[in-house]
């Protein structure tokens, strides 16, 4: 699995070099590649539709000093994200300069060498019932552009504004959605089109993110991971959002559900609203707890996976946490016993397993796992890494 972070409300104009350069000390080498902030809102045609020049002279020097850069700092542009119209766009025009931005936005992801480009639908000003007639023929377009290098369309789940509310969009609908996708790849002979699943439209629309993960399956290729409260478009970093009642986000039932579906594509984090609530000053504090959230959520998902790349396992810990593997793996992926650093425990047996002394980990071949199922994670893993055994999974399943 791919983790990337958005660039959304941290990539600028003036402060490229400084950004790339802080997304790499973050931590991350992959990014997603937010192009609302290479285009202005005149450019974009928000206002005066009629009036707006369609810049692109001036992507394309960004997108120079952009591959330089991610060059000189080892990150690379995994995904990149054509800019958007607002959800309460009208202006039937505003959907020709959509068309247009997609096909620049093709032309630019062929010269980073990037195989993912997230499009949005068209919408505005467009009845419901007339979306895939208009949407048809516009994708059908692009995806014929893509064919030519290799690149990945992706569509995205959008809300829909009637009359001050948010509603469900285009692409909002799993079935539909996967109805798109499964005609487009079937004109076009080729596995070209994909899905992104933006959670915070899912929340805004009252969906359940993690069924839609699951509904999408083989046709989700990114997860944008972003939390809002449900009634205001906001992007802010998992879990901040916590209230007395609880956190109205199903993270966990997201982490599971791509669990199920064993998902192994590109994992996005977007905290810009977040990042926009502290001082510049004090941004680079914040920066590597969301590297810890996006691991966080990695790890999560694939602890399954890991578990099953081993041929064989061993635990470290003969406690709640033991217990609870045993109760959740134990007949899935038996482990050959735990060992525990309390001595008194040594040769006793907890859920079956016998407990023995943690030297004699060294005698396990080297595709061998231990899994560690204590809370002190680090300071075990630490004691392993002195021991010489490198073949060490953490085991904390929260979902």
């Amino acid at each position: 699995m791919q983790v990337s972070i958005s660039t959304k409300g941290i990539l600028g104009f003036d402060t490229m070099e400084k950004n790339i350069k802080c997304i790499s000390d973050m931590g991350f080498h992959s990014m997603m590649l937010d192009m609302s902030a290479f285009y202005s809102g005149e450019t974009l045609g928000i206002y005066e539709t009629r009036k707006a020049e369609y810049a692109s002279w001036t992507v394309k020097e960004h997108f120079d000093r952009l591959e330089t850069l991610c060059g000189n700092y080892a990150v690379r542009v995994e995904i990149v994200r054509a800019p958007r119209l607002k959800w309460d766009s009208k202006s039937a025009d505003l959907n020709y300069l959509l068309e247009q931005i997609g096909k620049d936005s093709i032309r630019n992801c062929k010269k980073i060498e990037c195989k993912n480009l997230i499009v949005q639908p068209l919408f505005s000003g467009i009845p419901k019932e007339m979306e895939w007639r208009e949407n048809c023929r516009y994708y059908l377009e692009l995806g014929r552009m893509a064919m030519e290098s290799g690149i990945h369309i992706l569509l995205e789940n959008q809300c829909r504004n009637v009359n001050g509310h948010l509603v469900r969009g285009a692409c909002a609908d799993v079935f539909t959605a996967s109805k798109w996708i499964n005609f487009l790849n079937k004109e076009l002979g080729s596995e070209t089109f994909a899905f992104c699943l933006d959670t915070g439209a899912c929340n805004l629309c009252g969906q359940d993110m993690g069924e839609m993960a699951a509904a999408f399956g083989k046709h989700l290729k990114a997860v944008l991971i972003r939390e809002c409260d449900g009634v205001y478009e906001a992007s802010r970093l998992p879990f901040t959002g916590r209230s007395e009642s609880g956190n109205s986000v199903e993270w966990k039932r997201l982490m599971k559900k791509l669990r199920e579906i064993e998902f192994d594509g590109i994992l996005i984090m977007d905290a810009s609203d977040t990042l926009r609530g502290f001082s510049h000053l004090l941004r680079p504090q914040v920066y590597p707890l969301i590297k810890s959230v996006c691991d966080f959520f990695r790890w999560q998902i694939e602890i399954e996976a890991e578990l099953k790349s081993s041929s064989s396992r061993v635990l470290f810990g003969a406690g709640a946490m033991c217990r609870n593997y045993m109760e959740c793996y134990g007949e899935q992926y038996p482990p050959l016993y735990t060992c525990d650093n309390n001595p008194k425990l040594w040769g006793t047996e907890i859920c079956g397993l016998e407990v023995k002394n943690p030297e004699t980990l060294k005698e396990l071949p080297e595709d061998c796992a231990v899994v560690i199922c204590n809370m002190f994670y680090e300071e075990i893993a630490e004691q392993l890494r002195r021991m010489g055994i490198r073949n060490v999974k953490a085991f904390s399943d929260e979902c």
